[in-house]
C-alpha cells in the first residue's frame, strides 16, 4: 500500500490526484485494478471530469446546496457543527475502485480521480494498493 500526503485549502474542495494516484500505482506488477482509499469520515474520493476546473468547482458548490450548513445539526466537534461534512462525504464514498490496463490506470479520455474535502484545510492522506491480476491456468484458460 502507498501513501499520498495533501493538504486542502478550503472547507469544501476537490483536489485532482490523478498523477499521484498513477504514481502510487507504479508498474503494478500485472495488477488488475488499483483501489483508492480516503481514511477520513469527513472526506471522500470520486472519479469525474478533470480536463475543465469549472467541473471541481462546480461540484464543490453543488455539495454546499445538496447538504447545508444551516440546518441545525446535533453533532458538533470542537466548538463547530462538521455534520455537513459527515453527510457530503456519505454522499461521496471513500473509495473508488480504478482498472489497470498494461499498469496504466484505465480511465475514459476526460476522467480523473479526485480528493473531495468536505472539513479544510486540513492534513489528509489517500492509500492506494493494487489487486490481483488474472491468473492463467497451464492450458491457458483463464
Amino acid at each position: 500500500m502507498r501513501e499520498i500526503a495533501l493538504r486542502t485549502e478550503r472547507r469544501t474542495q476537490l483536489v485532482e490526484i490523478t498523477g499521484s494516484v498513477q504514481d502510487a500505482v507504479g508498474d503494478a506488477g500485472g495488477a488488475a485494478a488499483a483501489l483508492v482509499f480516503v481514511p477520513h469520515t469527513t472526506a471522500g474520493v470520486t472519479i469525474n471530469e478533470h480536463a475543465d476546473a469549472a467541473v471541481a468547482r462546480d461540484l464543490e458548490r453543488a455539495a454546499e446546496r445538496v447538504v447545508g450548513d444551516g440546518w441545525g445539526w446535533e453533532h458538533v466537534e470542537a466548538g463547530e457543527e462538521n455534520a455537513p461534512s459527515h453527510v457530503r462525504a456519505v454522499l461521496v464514498g471513500p473509495q473508488v475502485l480504478v482498472p489497470l490496463r498494461d499498469g496504466k490506470l484505465a480511465l475514459g479520455t476526460w476522467q480523473g480521480i479526485f480528493f473531495c474535502e468536505f472539513d479544510g484545510p486540513r492534513n489528509r492522506t489517500v492509500y492506494v494498493t493494487t489487486l490481483g491480476g488474472a491468473r492463467v491456468s497451464p492450458e491457458g484458460a483463464l
